[in-house]
């Protein structure tokens, strides 16, 4: 995926670069025996009401679990309970989940690995990572994936190459996550630190060659003389920075980049370990890549045929003349050729249910029920009665677990258990109930606050009743006016919202400026102010 967000704890990666193994002594019946006593996990799932943010851009599932970003919240059971990494490296910091891997088919373990991010000044810029080898249950954090700055050489089979050593956090966020499958590797697209993977977890990592931007194939038993060094200064490439990683079913590891798409597959790695690589670019014509900005590789599992290679693919126009254009790329043949779909579209993810393409994109959902060579497209989602999605939200993440697909937009995260008829709706929200985990209690709330109608269409009012019944909310101007009244027949018990857009009992927008409102209930009656600002 990519987004750009915000400075990781010098303090807590010195804390996770010491961690160590105390010895103490134990005795039982005469016997001595060592006990190994760990220091404590960074990071432990805590319960909390729903999401953390109305903009999920970052979705990665596995069986029932559901992983989401921008903080590491996972459910279970659907969205009725929500449990997030309590992780100072996330709470303390500005950071954010940039990237998740999920393998919970693993021999012996369950991994969770995140990838964290934050703004600089603009620029996104890396944070560190949460690991986890229980299934999320806690977590370790480790430093972000740079170099020394004595990392001038890198040996790559008969070669001594140059490298330009990449010490800054900015501009080397983690773009994708990927493990093998025996679960011993893990795979990560770095920006500017280009594509590396490491074998302790994300303790060391090791920065892989690539085809420079001049050549299509390497192998690590001929002899080169090009420098590794992503574009940006004079003898950088393209190549070199990294946008996204896949290893697929086969073994075969997909690296994504701003220079296009590198192939290398378990009979392309020698005894050394080092790999050659194939390089597939636009190419101009229906059968290459769409553009040579690789920005995510999925995998479709089709039992009756071979798996399909998705991939993102976004223009990098770096020659005169180039075409090259936003859109999707498709291989069943390992790369021998490729089919583009869904052109001049910039699509954020995918997703696959069986059969079933989904795609999340600027213009909304798109499915295809026929390898994308037709597509649907929504931007309104059906929703219960008296919930609200706003039309004009960015759809920018989608994921399935087995019984259902979930859409994270810029206005919330979506489920549907029906293939996208109908739709369930979750915000993030302070919770109303005083013993419900997780923050403050409060006895309403609005938001967006402030609230701006032409963008944001409606504010939404939340409250909470004991028992079924109406519901009313009277809007009052600076001067204590009623100037709007909201009532809803038959509210359910639990928690509730009402709409307003901004207007009065005419429907005419209402004037900027502050504005209180009133909700009263079974409960009694709860205040609070809005401000509107267009």
């Amino acid at each position: 995926m990519t987004c750009s967000l915000f400075s990781v704890s010098r303090v807590l990666g010195d804390a996770a670069a010491s961690r160590f193994w105390a010895w103490a002594v134990l005795i039982v019946v005469g016997l001595v025996a060592p006990v190994q006593a760990q220091t404590p996990p960074d990071a432990a799932l805590q319960p909390v009401p729903g999401p953390a943010s109305n903009v999920v851009q970052v979705l990665e599932a596995q069986g029932d679990s559901l992983w989401i970003g921008p903080n590491l919240a996972l459910t279970t059971d659907g969205g009725t309970s929500f449990r997030e990494a309590e992780a100072p490296a996330l709470q303390d910091d500005d950071n954010v989940v940039f990237a998740v891997d999920v393998r919970t088919d693993l021999p012996g373990s369950s991994l969770v690995a995140a990838g964290l991010a934050f703004d600089a000044n603009g620029q996104s810029a890396a944070g560190g990572f949460l690991l986890s080898r229980d299934g999320g249950e806690t977590f370790r954090f480790e430093p972000p994936a740079l170099d020394a700055g004595q990392d001038t050489t890198i040996t790559y089979g008969i070669n001594t190459l140059s490298a330009r050593p990449i010490v800054q956090e900015a501009g080397s966020a983690p773009q994708g996550l990927a493990t093998s499958a025996s679960g011993d590797t893990l795979w990560l697209a770095a920006g500017q630190a280009g594509i590396r993977y490491s074998t302790n977890d994300g303790a060391s990592w090791q920065r892989v060659v690539l085809p420079p931007d001049t050549l299509n194939a390497i192998n690590p038993d001929t002899a080169y003389d090009f420098p590794i060094a992503p574009a940006g200064d004079q003898s950088g490439f393209f190549n070199h920075i990294g946008s996204s990683v896949l290893v697929d079913a086969s073994g075969t590891v997909w690296a994504g980049t701003a220079g296009g798409l590198n192939r290398s597959t378990p009979n392309d790695r020698t005894n050394s370990g080092a790999r050659a690589w194939q390089r597939f670019t636009y190419t101009g014509t229906p059968n290459g890549l769409t553009g040579n900005n690789v920005v995510r590789i999925t995998e479709q599992v089709r039992p009756n045929a071979p798996n399909a290679l998705w991939m993102i693919t976004w223009p990098v126009n770096t020659e005169p003349g180039q075409q090259q254009r936003f859109g999707v790329t498709r291989t069943t043949n390992n790369g021998a050729s490729f089919t583009q779909t869904l052109v001049d579209e910039r699509i954020f993810d995918l997703a696959f249910d069986d059969e079933r393409v989904y795609a999340a994109g600027d213009n909304g959902l798109f499915i295809s029920e026929d390898d994308g060579a037709t597509w649907t497209a929504t931007r309104r989602f059906a929703l219960p009665s008296g919930a609200y999605h706003r039309p004009d939200a960015g759809v920018r993440a989608v994921t399935t677990t087995r019984n259902a697909v979930w859409v994270g937009t810029t206005d919330g995260l979506l489920r549907s258990t029906d293939r996208g008829l109908t739709w369930q709706l979750f915000r993030a929200s302070a919770p109303l109930d005083p013993d419900t985990p997780g923050g403050r209690s409060v006895d309403t709330y609005a938001y967006p606050n402030p609230f701006t109608p032409s963008a944001d269409r409606v504010v939404r009012i939340r409250y909470a009743r004991d028992e079924p019944g109406t519901t009313r909310v009277r809007i009052l101007d600076f001067s204590m006016q009623r100037v709007r009244t909201l009532r809803s027949e038959g509210d359910a018990s639990g928690e509730q919202e009402l709409v307003w857009d901004g207007t009065d009992e005419s429907g005419l927008r209402l004037p900027n400026g502050t504005y209180f409102y009133e909700v009263e209930t079974d409960r009694g009656s709860a205040r609070g102010k809005i401000l509107l600002i267009d």
